[in-house]
């Protein structure tokens, strides 16, 4: 049985990969290539697991095939990053999410991961962007128009002159202000929506009856579907302050949510769902909440590298 290929070796074959793809007919470089091959069996392993995972993608749309293999200019940086990824975890199943992070490149407006930013609107309104968000903004004639591309954003609308409905878009829908402060975020195949203030209407791709949210209220919905309205979290806006304020979340949860605002994977084991997190937490440092929950709650903390941590049972 061969031994695993780490995690700097599978790096190395993306690596080359984006190489041979730009340059495809360097005779240094396919000679370069050659020799890193014959010398480690690993390397060997990791250019099979490579080859495998690029049948893999042939396999899938070229909307989301396509920005992983394109390797252009700034790209390049975001492609090896996503290619170790899914040779690490050998498959493509987050594909179609990060295709998402490539499309919104060319966004208006958005940030990295743990920025947030606050944008003013010619018409006065606002919108705070969430960590790791990108959208697209058009005013026209008839209407003002935000496109949420990916992340989470907090909309404070402002009169306008011209009676021009404000209205976000998803992928899984639509939602039209009614004179409101409110939250979207992007999750997935769902959208979910948090008033804060007033209300807004919800549509769904697929033109279901519309739904009224009231403030106090929050609602997640698919394209074809829109669950039941409930009761609005507390403190779901705390992000905006650089805080994650929480009360009898399961730790994968809390894990999940903490990985929103931290570079690279970030993982909990599911087993330890019945552990149950409550406080206030600044966003600004989650190295120093992990070492926190290893402390108080006795976990082993796994850092493959700073990129990859994992919390386990000690």
């Amino acid at each position: 049985m061969s031994a695993p290929v780490s995690t700097a070796t599978l790096q190395a074959a993306a690596n080359w990969y984006l190489d041979l793809q730009e340059a495809p007919d360097n005779a240094a470089l396919l000679d370069a290539h050659q020799r890193w091959l014959t010398a480690d069996a690993a390397h060997r392993q990791a250019w099979t697991r490579l080859e495998k995972l690029q049948g893999k993608l042939a396999t899938l749309p070229a909307t989301l095939a396509r920005p992983m293999l394109s390797v252009a200019g700034n790209k390049r940086r975001e492609s090896l990053k996503l290619l170790g990824l899914l040779l690490v975890t050998g498959g493509t199943a987050g594909l179609a999410w990060q295709s998402t992070t490539f499309s919104s490149l060319r966004a208006d407006q958005r940030t990295a991961t743990g920025e947030r930013r606050n944008i003013r609107l010619d018409d006065g309104s606002t919108v705070q962007l969430n960590s790791a968000t990108a959208l697209n903004i058009d005013y026209g004639k008839q209407l003002r128009e935000i496109s949420l591309l990916q992340g989470e954003i907090l909309v404070q609308t402002a009169a306008d002159q011209k009676a021009r409905p404000f209205v976000v878009h998803t992928e899984q829908g639509s939602i039209r202000a009614l004179g409101t402060r409110f939250l979207v975020q992007r999750e997935g195949e769902f959208t979910q929506v948090r008033v804060l203030q007033h209300a807004v209407e919800v549509r769904t791709a697929d033109h279901q009856p519309p739904v009224r949210v009231k403030a106090g209220q929050q609602l997640r919905f698919s394209a074809s579907d829109t669950k039941a309205v409930e009761p609005l979290e507390s403190h779901a806006d705390a992000w905006v302050n650089g805080m994650l304020i929480v009360s009898n979340w399961p730790l994968p949860r809390f894990i999940a949510e903490l990985a929103r605002y931290r570079p690279g994977v970030l993982r909990c084991d599911p087993s330890l769902s019945h552990l149950r997190i409550s406080g206030a937490f600044q966003l600004a440092d989650s190295d120093a909440i992990l070492d926190n929950l290893s402390t108080t709650l006795e976990l082993r903390i796994r850092k493959v590298s700073s990129y990859w941590v994992s919390v386990e049972r000690a």
